[in-house]
């Protein structure tokens, strides 16, 4: 059996791998070449009977996003895999959800507990182990977009990241839930917020590699990607002004205008983009099939029906109700 022969389950959501389905004296093979074609080749340790195993990865645009149930493992990543490999320019960005977890890479050795996330490159050579079962979610993203240089990755590779962290707290339910989700987004939606995800993780990165200071042109950064997921967690309420954002992060109006200059858009423009795309989204969903227009309105923070209506032609052309019935064919 070998990776390329490999064939997962798959459905609209993503692929699975899962060992319920082998007979067992295949379990131990199957698994090794499963964890091998989503993470890379590796020299793969697992007990002899593998009595249980699931992965489940979903791709949003370049990232792939990965949940895995695993009986205990050892994985050893050497330089002799990563020259016969055409899948080096990766980065992986794991959650442990729970189990404990040993990792080796760069002449570092960490321990890892639950809830926390850890930076592993798959261009140098790199060992894993989980001594007792274990759940992790992962993103699977090109080196590239992480946007760190080398020196700067192997500096964060191989060492607990967000530990008593605010920004920590803030990444570690985000990069769970969104591994959860994804494969139930659109694409462009999974891409945007797979985008933001992979953005607070370099904005950590950088937190720990010391340049987050408070004038400092990664603090400006630090806090717009905060202010964003805020916004996006408070998009329903129709009071979601620029006032009360600046109020909620303790910082000036001013200051949140100027944060938002990064971006060459206003923080209004910013919100009222987030909902049409919110609003789009829910015009041809199943689930928001039996609420009018001005329902769908309401529930992303328009207050006026008519307004809405008015933004959203002028962003994408048409109205929200020919938005509506253009989409009827997608969910028949």
């Amino acid at each position: 059996m070998s990776p390329q022969s490999l064939a997962p389950e798959t459905d609209t959501t993503g692929s699975l791998y899962t060992t319920e389905t082998v007979p067992t004296h295949r379990r131990r093979a199957y698994w090794r070449e499963a964890l091998s074609q989503i993470f890379g080749a590796v020299d793969m340790g697992v007990s002899d009977e593998v009595e249980c195993g699931t992965i489940r990865a979903s791709p949003l645009g370049p990232v792939q996003a990965v949940t895995v149930d695993s009986d205990p493992l050892r994985a050893l990543r050497t330089r002799r895999l990563i020259e016969d490999s055409d899948n080096d320019n990766y980065v992986v960005v794991k959650l442990l959800v729970s189990g404990v977890a040993r990792i080796e890479q760069d002449g570092r050795e960490a321990y890892i507990r639950p809830g926390q996330l850890f930076v592993y490159d798959m261009a140098r050579p790199v060992r894993l182990t989980f001594p007792e079962r274990f759940r992790s979610k992962s993103l699977v993203l090109p080196r590239e977009l992480l946007g760190l240089s080398e020196s700067d990755l192997r500096r964060i590779t191989a060492c607990p990241l967000g530990t008593d962290s605010a920004l920590g707290e803030l990444l570690t339910p985000l990069l769970s839930r969104l591994v959860d989700t994804a494969g139930t987004y659109p694409q462009r939606t999974g891409e945007l917020i797979a985008r933001n995800v992979v953005d607070l993780v370099q904005t950590l990165a950088e937190e720990r590699l010391g340049r987050a200071g408070t004038d400092s042109p990664d603090a400006a950064r630090m806090s717009l990607v905060r202010i964003r997921a805020y916004i996006d967690r408070h998009l329903a309420n129709p009071d979601l002004t620029p006032d009360a954002i600046a109020r909620a992060h303790h910082i000036s109006v001013r200051y949140l205008h100027k944060l938002f200059e990064l971006e060459d858009i206003t923080v209004s423009r910013w919100i009222q983009q987030r909902r049409l795309e919110q609003c789009r989204r829910d015009l041809t969903h199943r689930e928001s099939a039996n609420l009018t227009v001005a329902a769908v309105a309401h529930r992303w923070g328009f207050a006026s029906a008519s307004h809405f209506s008015r933004v959203f032609r002028a962003a994408y052309g048409v109205s929200p109700a020919e938005w509506r019935n253009s989409g009827a064919h997608r969910l028949a």
